[in-house]
């Protein structure tokens, strides 16, 4: 697994006059963020950023802030139609299973805030 992987990140989705689009933000590297008009886009500008973010911090020699200890992964059970829909949706979109419903969640967390 790469170091990028461990980080923890937020989405939030951009008011017009912040240009719109979503916006994808690192809490333990503050100013580490990337957007894009999808939420996927925008995680991965993130994860260019981060991946920036560490590259300098490793050749200026100092030390990157340790990411916060939640593990990031957990088992969900669904009805199966649930995982039947989700899974054509995501073949659909040439993603994975697993992208699609973590854009899913970020998108509808994002909605309630």
């Amino acid at each position: 697994m790469s170091r990028t992987a461990e980080y923890a990140f937020i989405v939030r989705p951009l008011s017009k006059e912040e240009g719109g689009g979503f916006l994808c933000e690192y809490p333990d590297l503050p100013g580490v963020a990337g957007d894009g008009e999808t939420v996927e886009g925008a995680i991965a500008d993130g994860r260019k950023a981060l991946k920036a973010a560490l590259l300098t911090l490793r050749q200026l020699g100092r030390k990157a802030p340790a990411p916060t200890t939640a593990s990031g992964q957990w088992r969900m059970r669904t009805p199966r139609s649930l995982h039947q829909r989700l899974a054509a949706r995501a073949k659909a979109e040439g993603t994975s299973l697993n992208t699609l419903a973590v854009s899913l969640l970020a998108e509808g967390l994002s909605r309630r805030e």
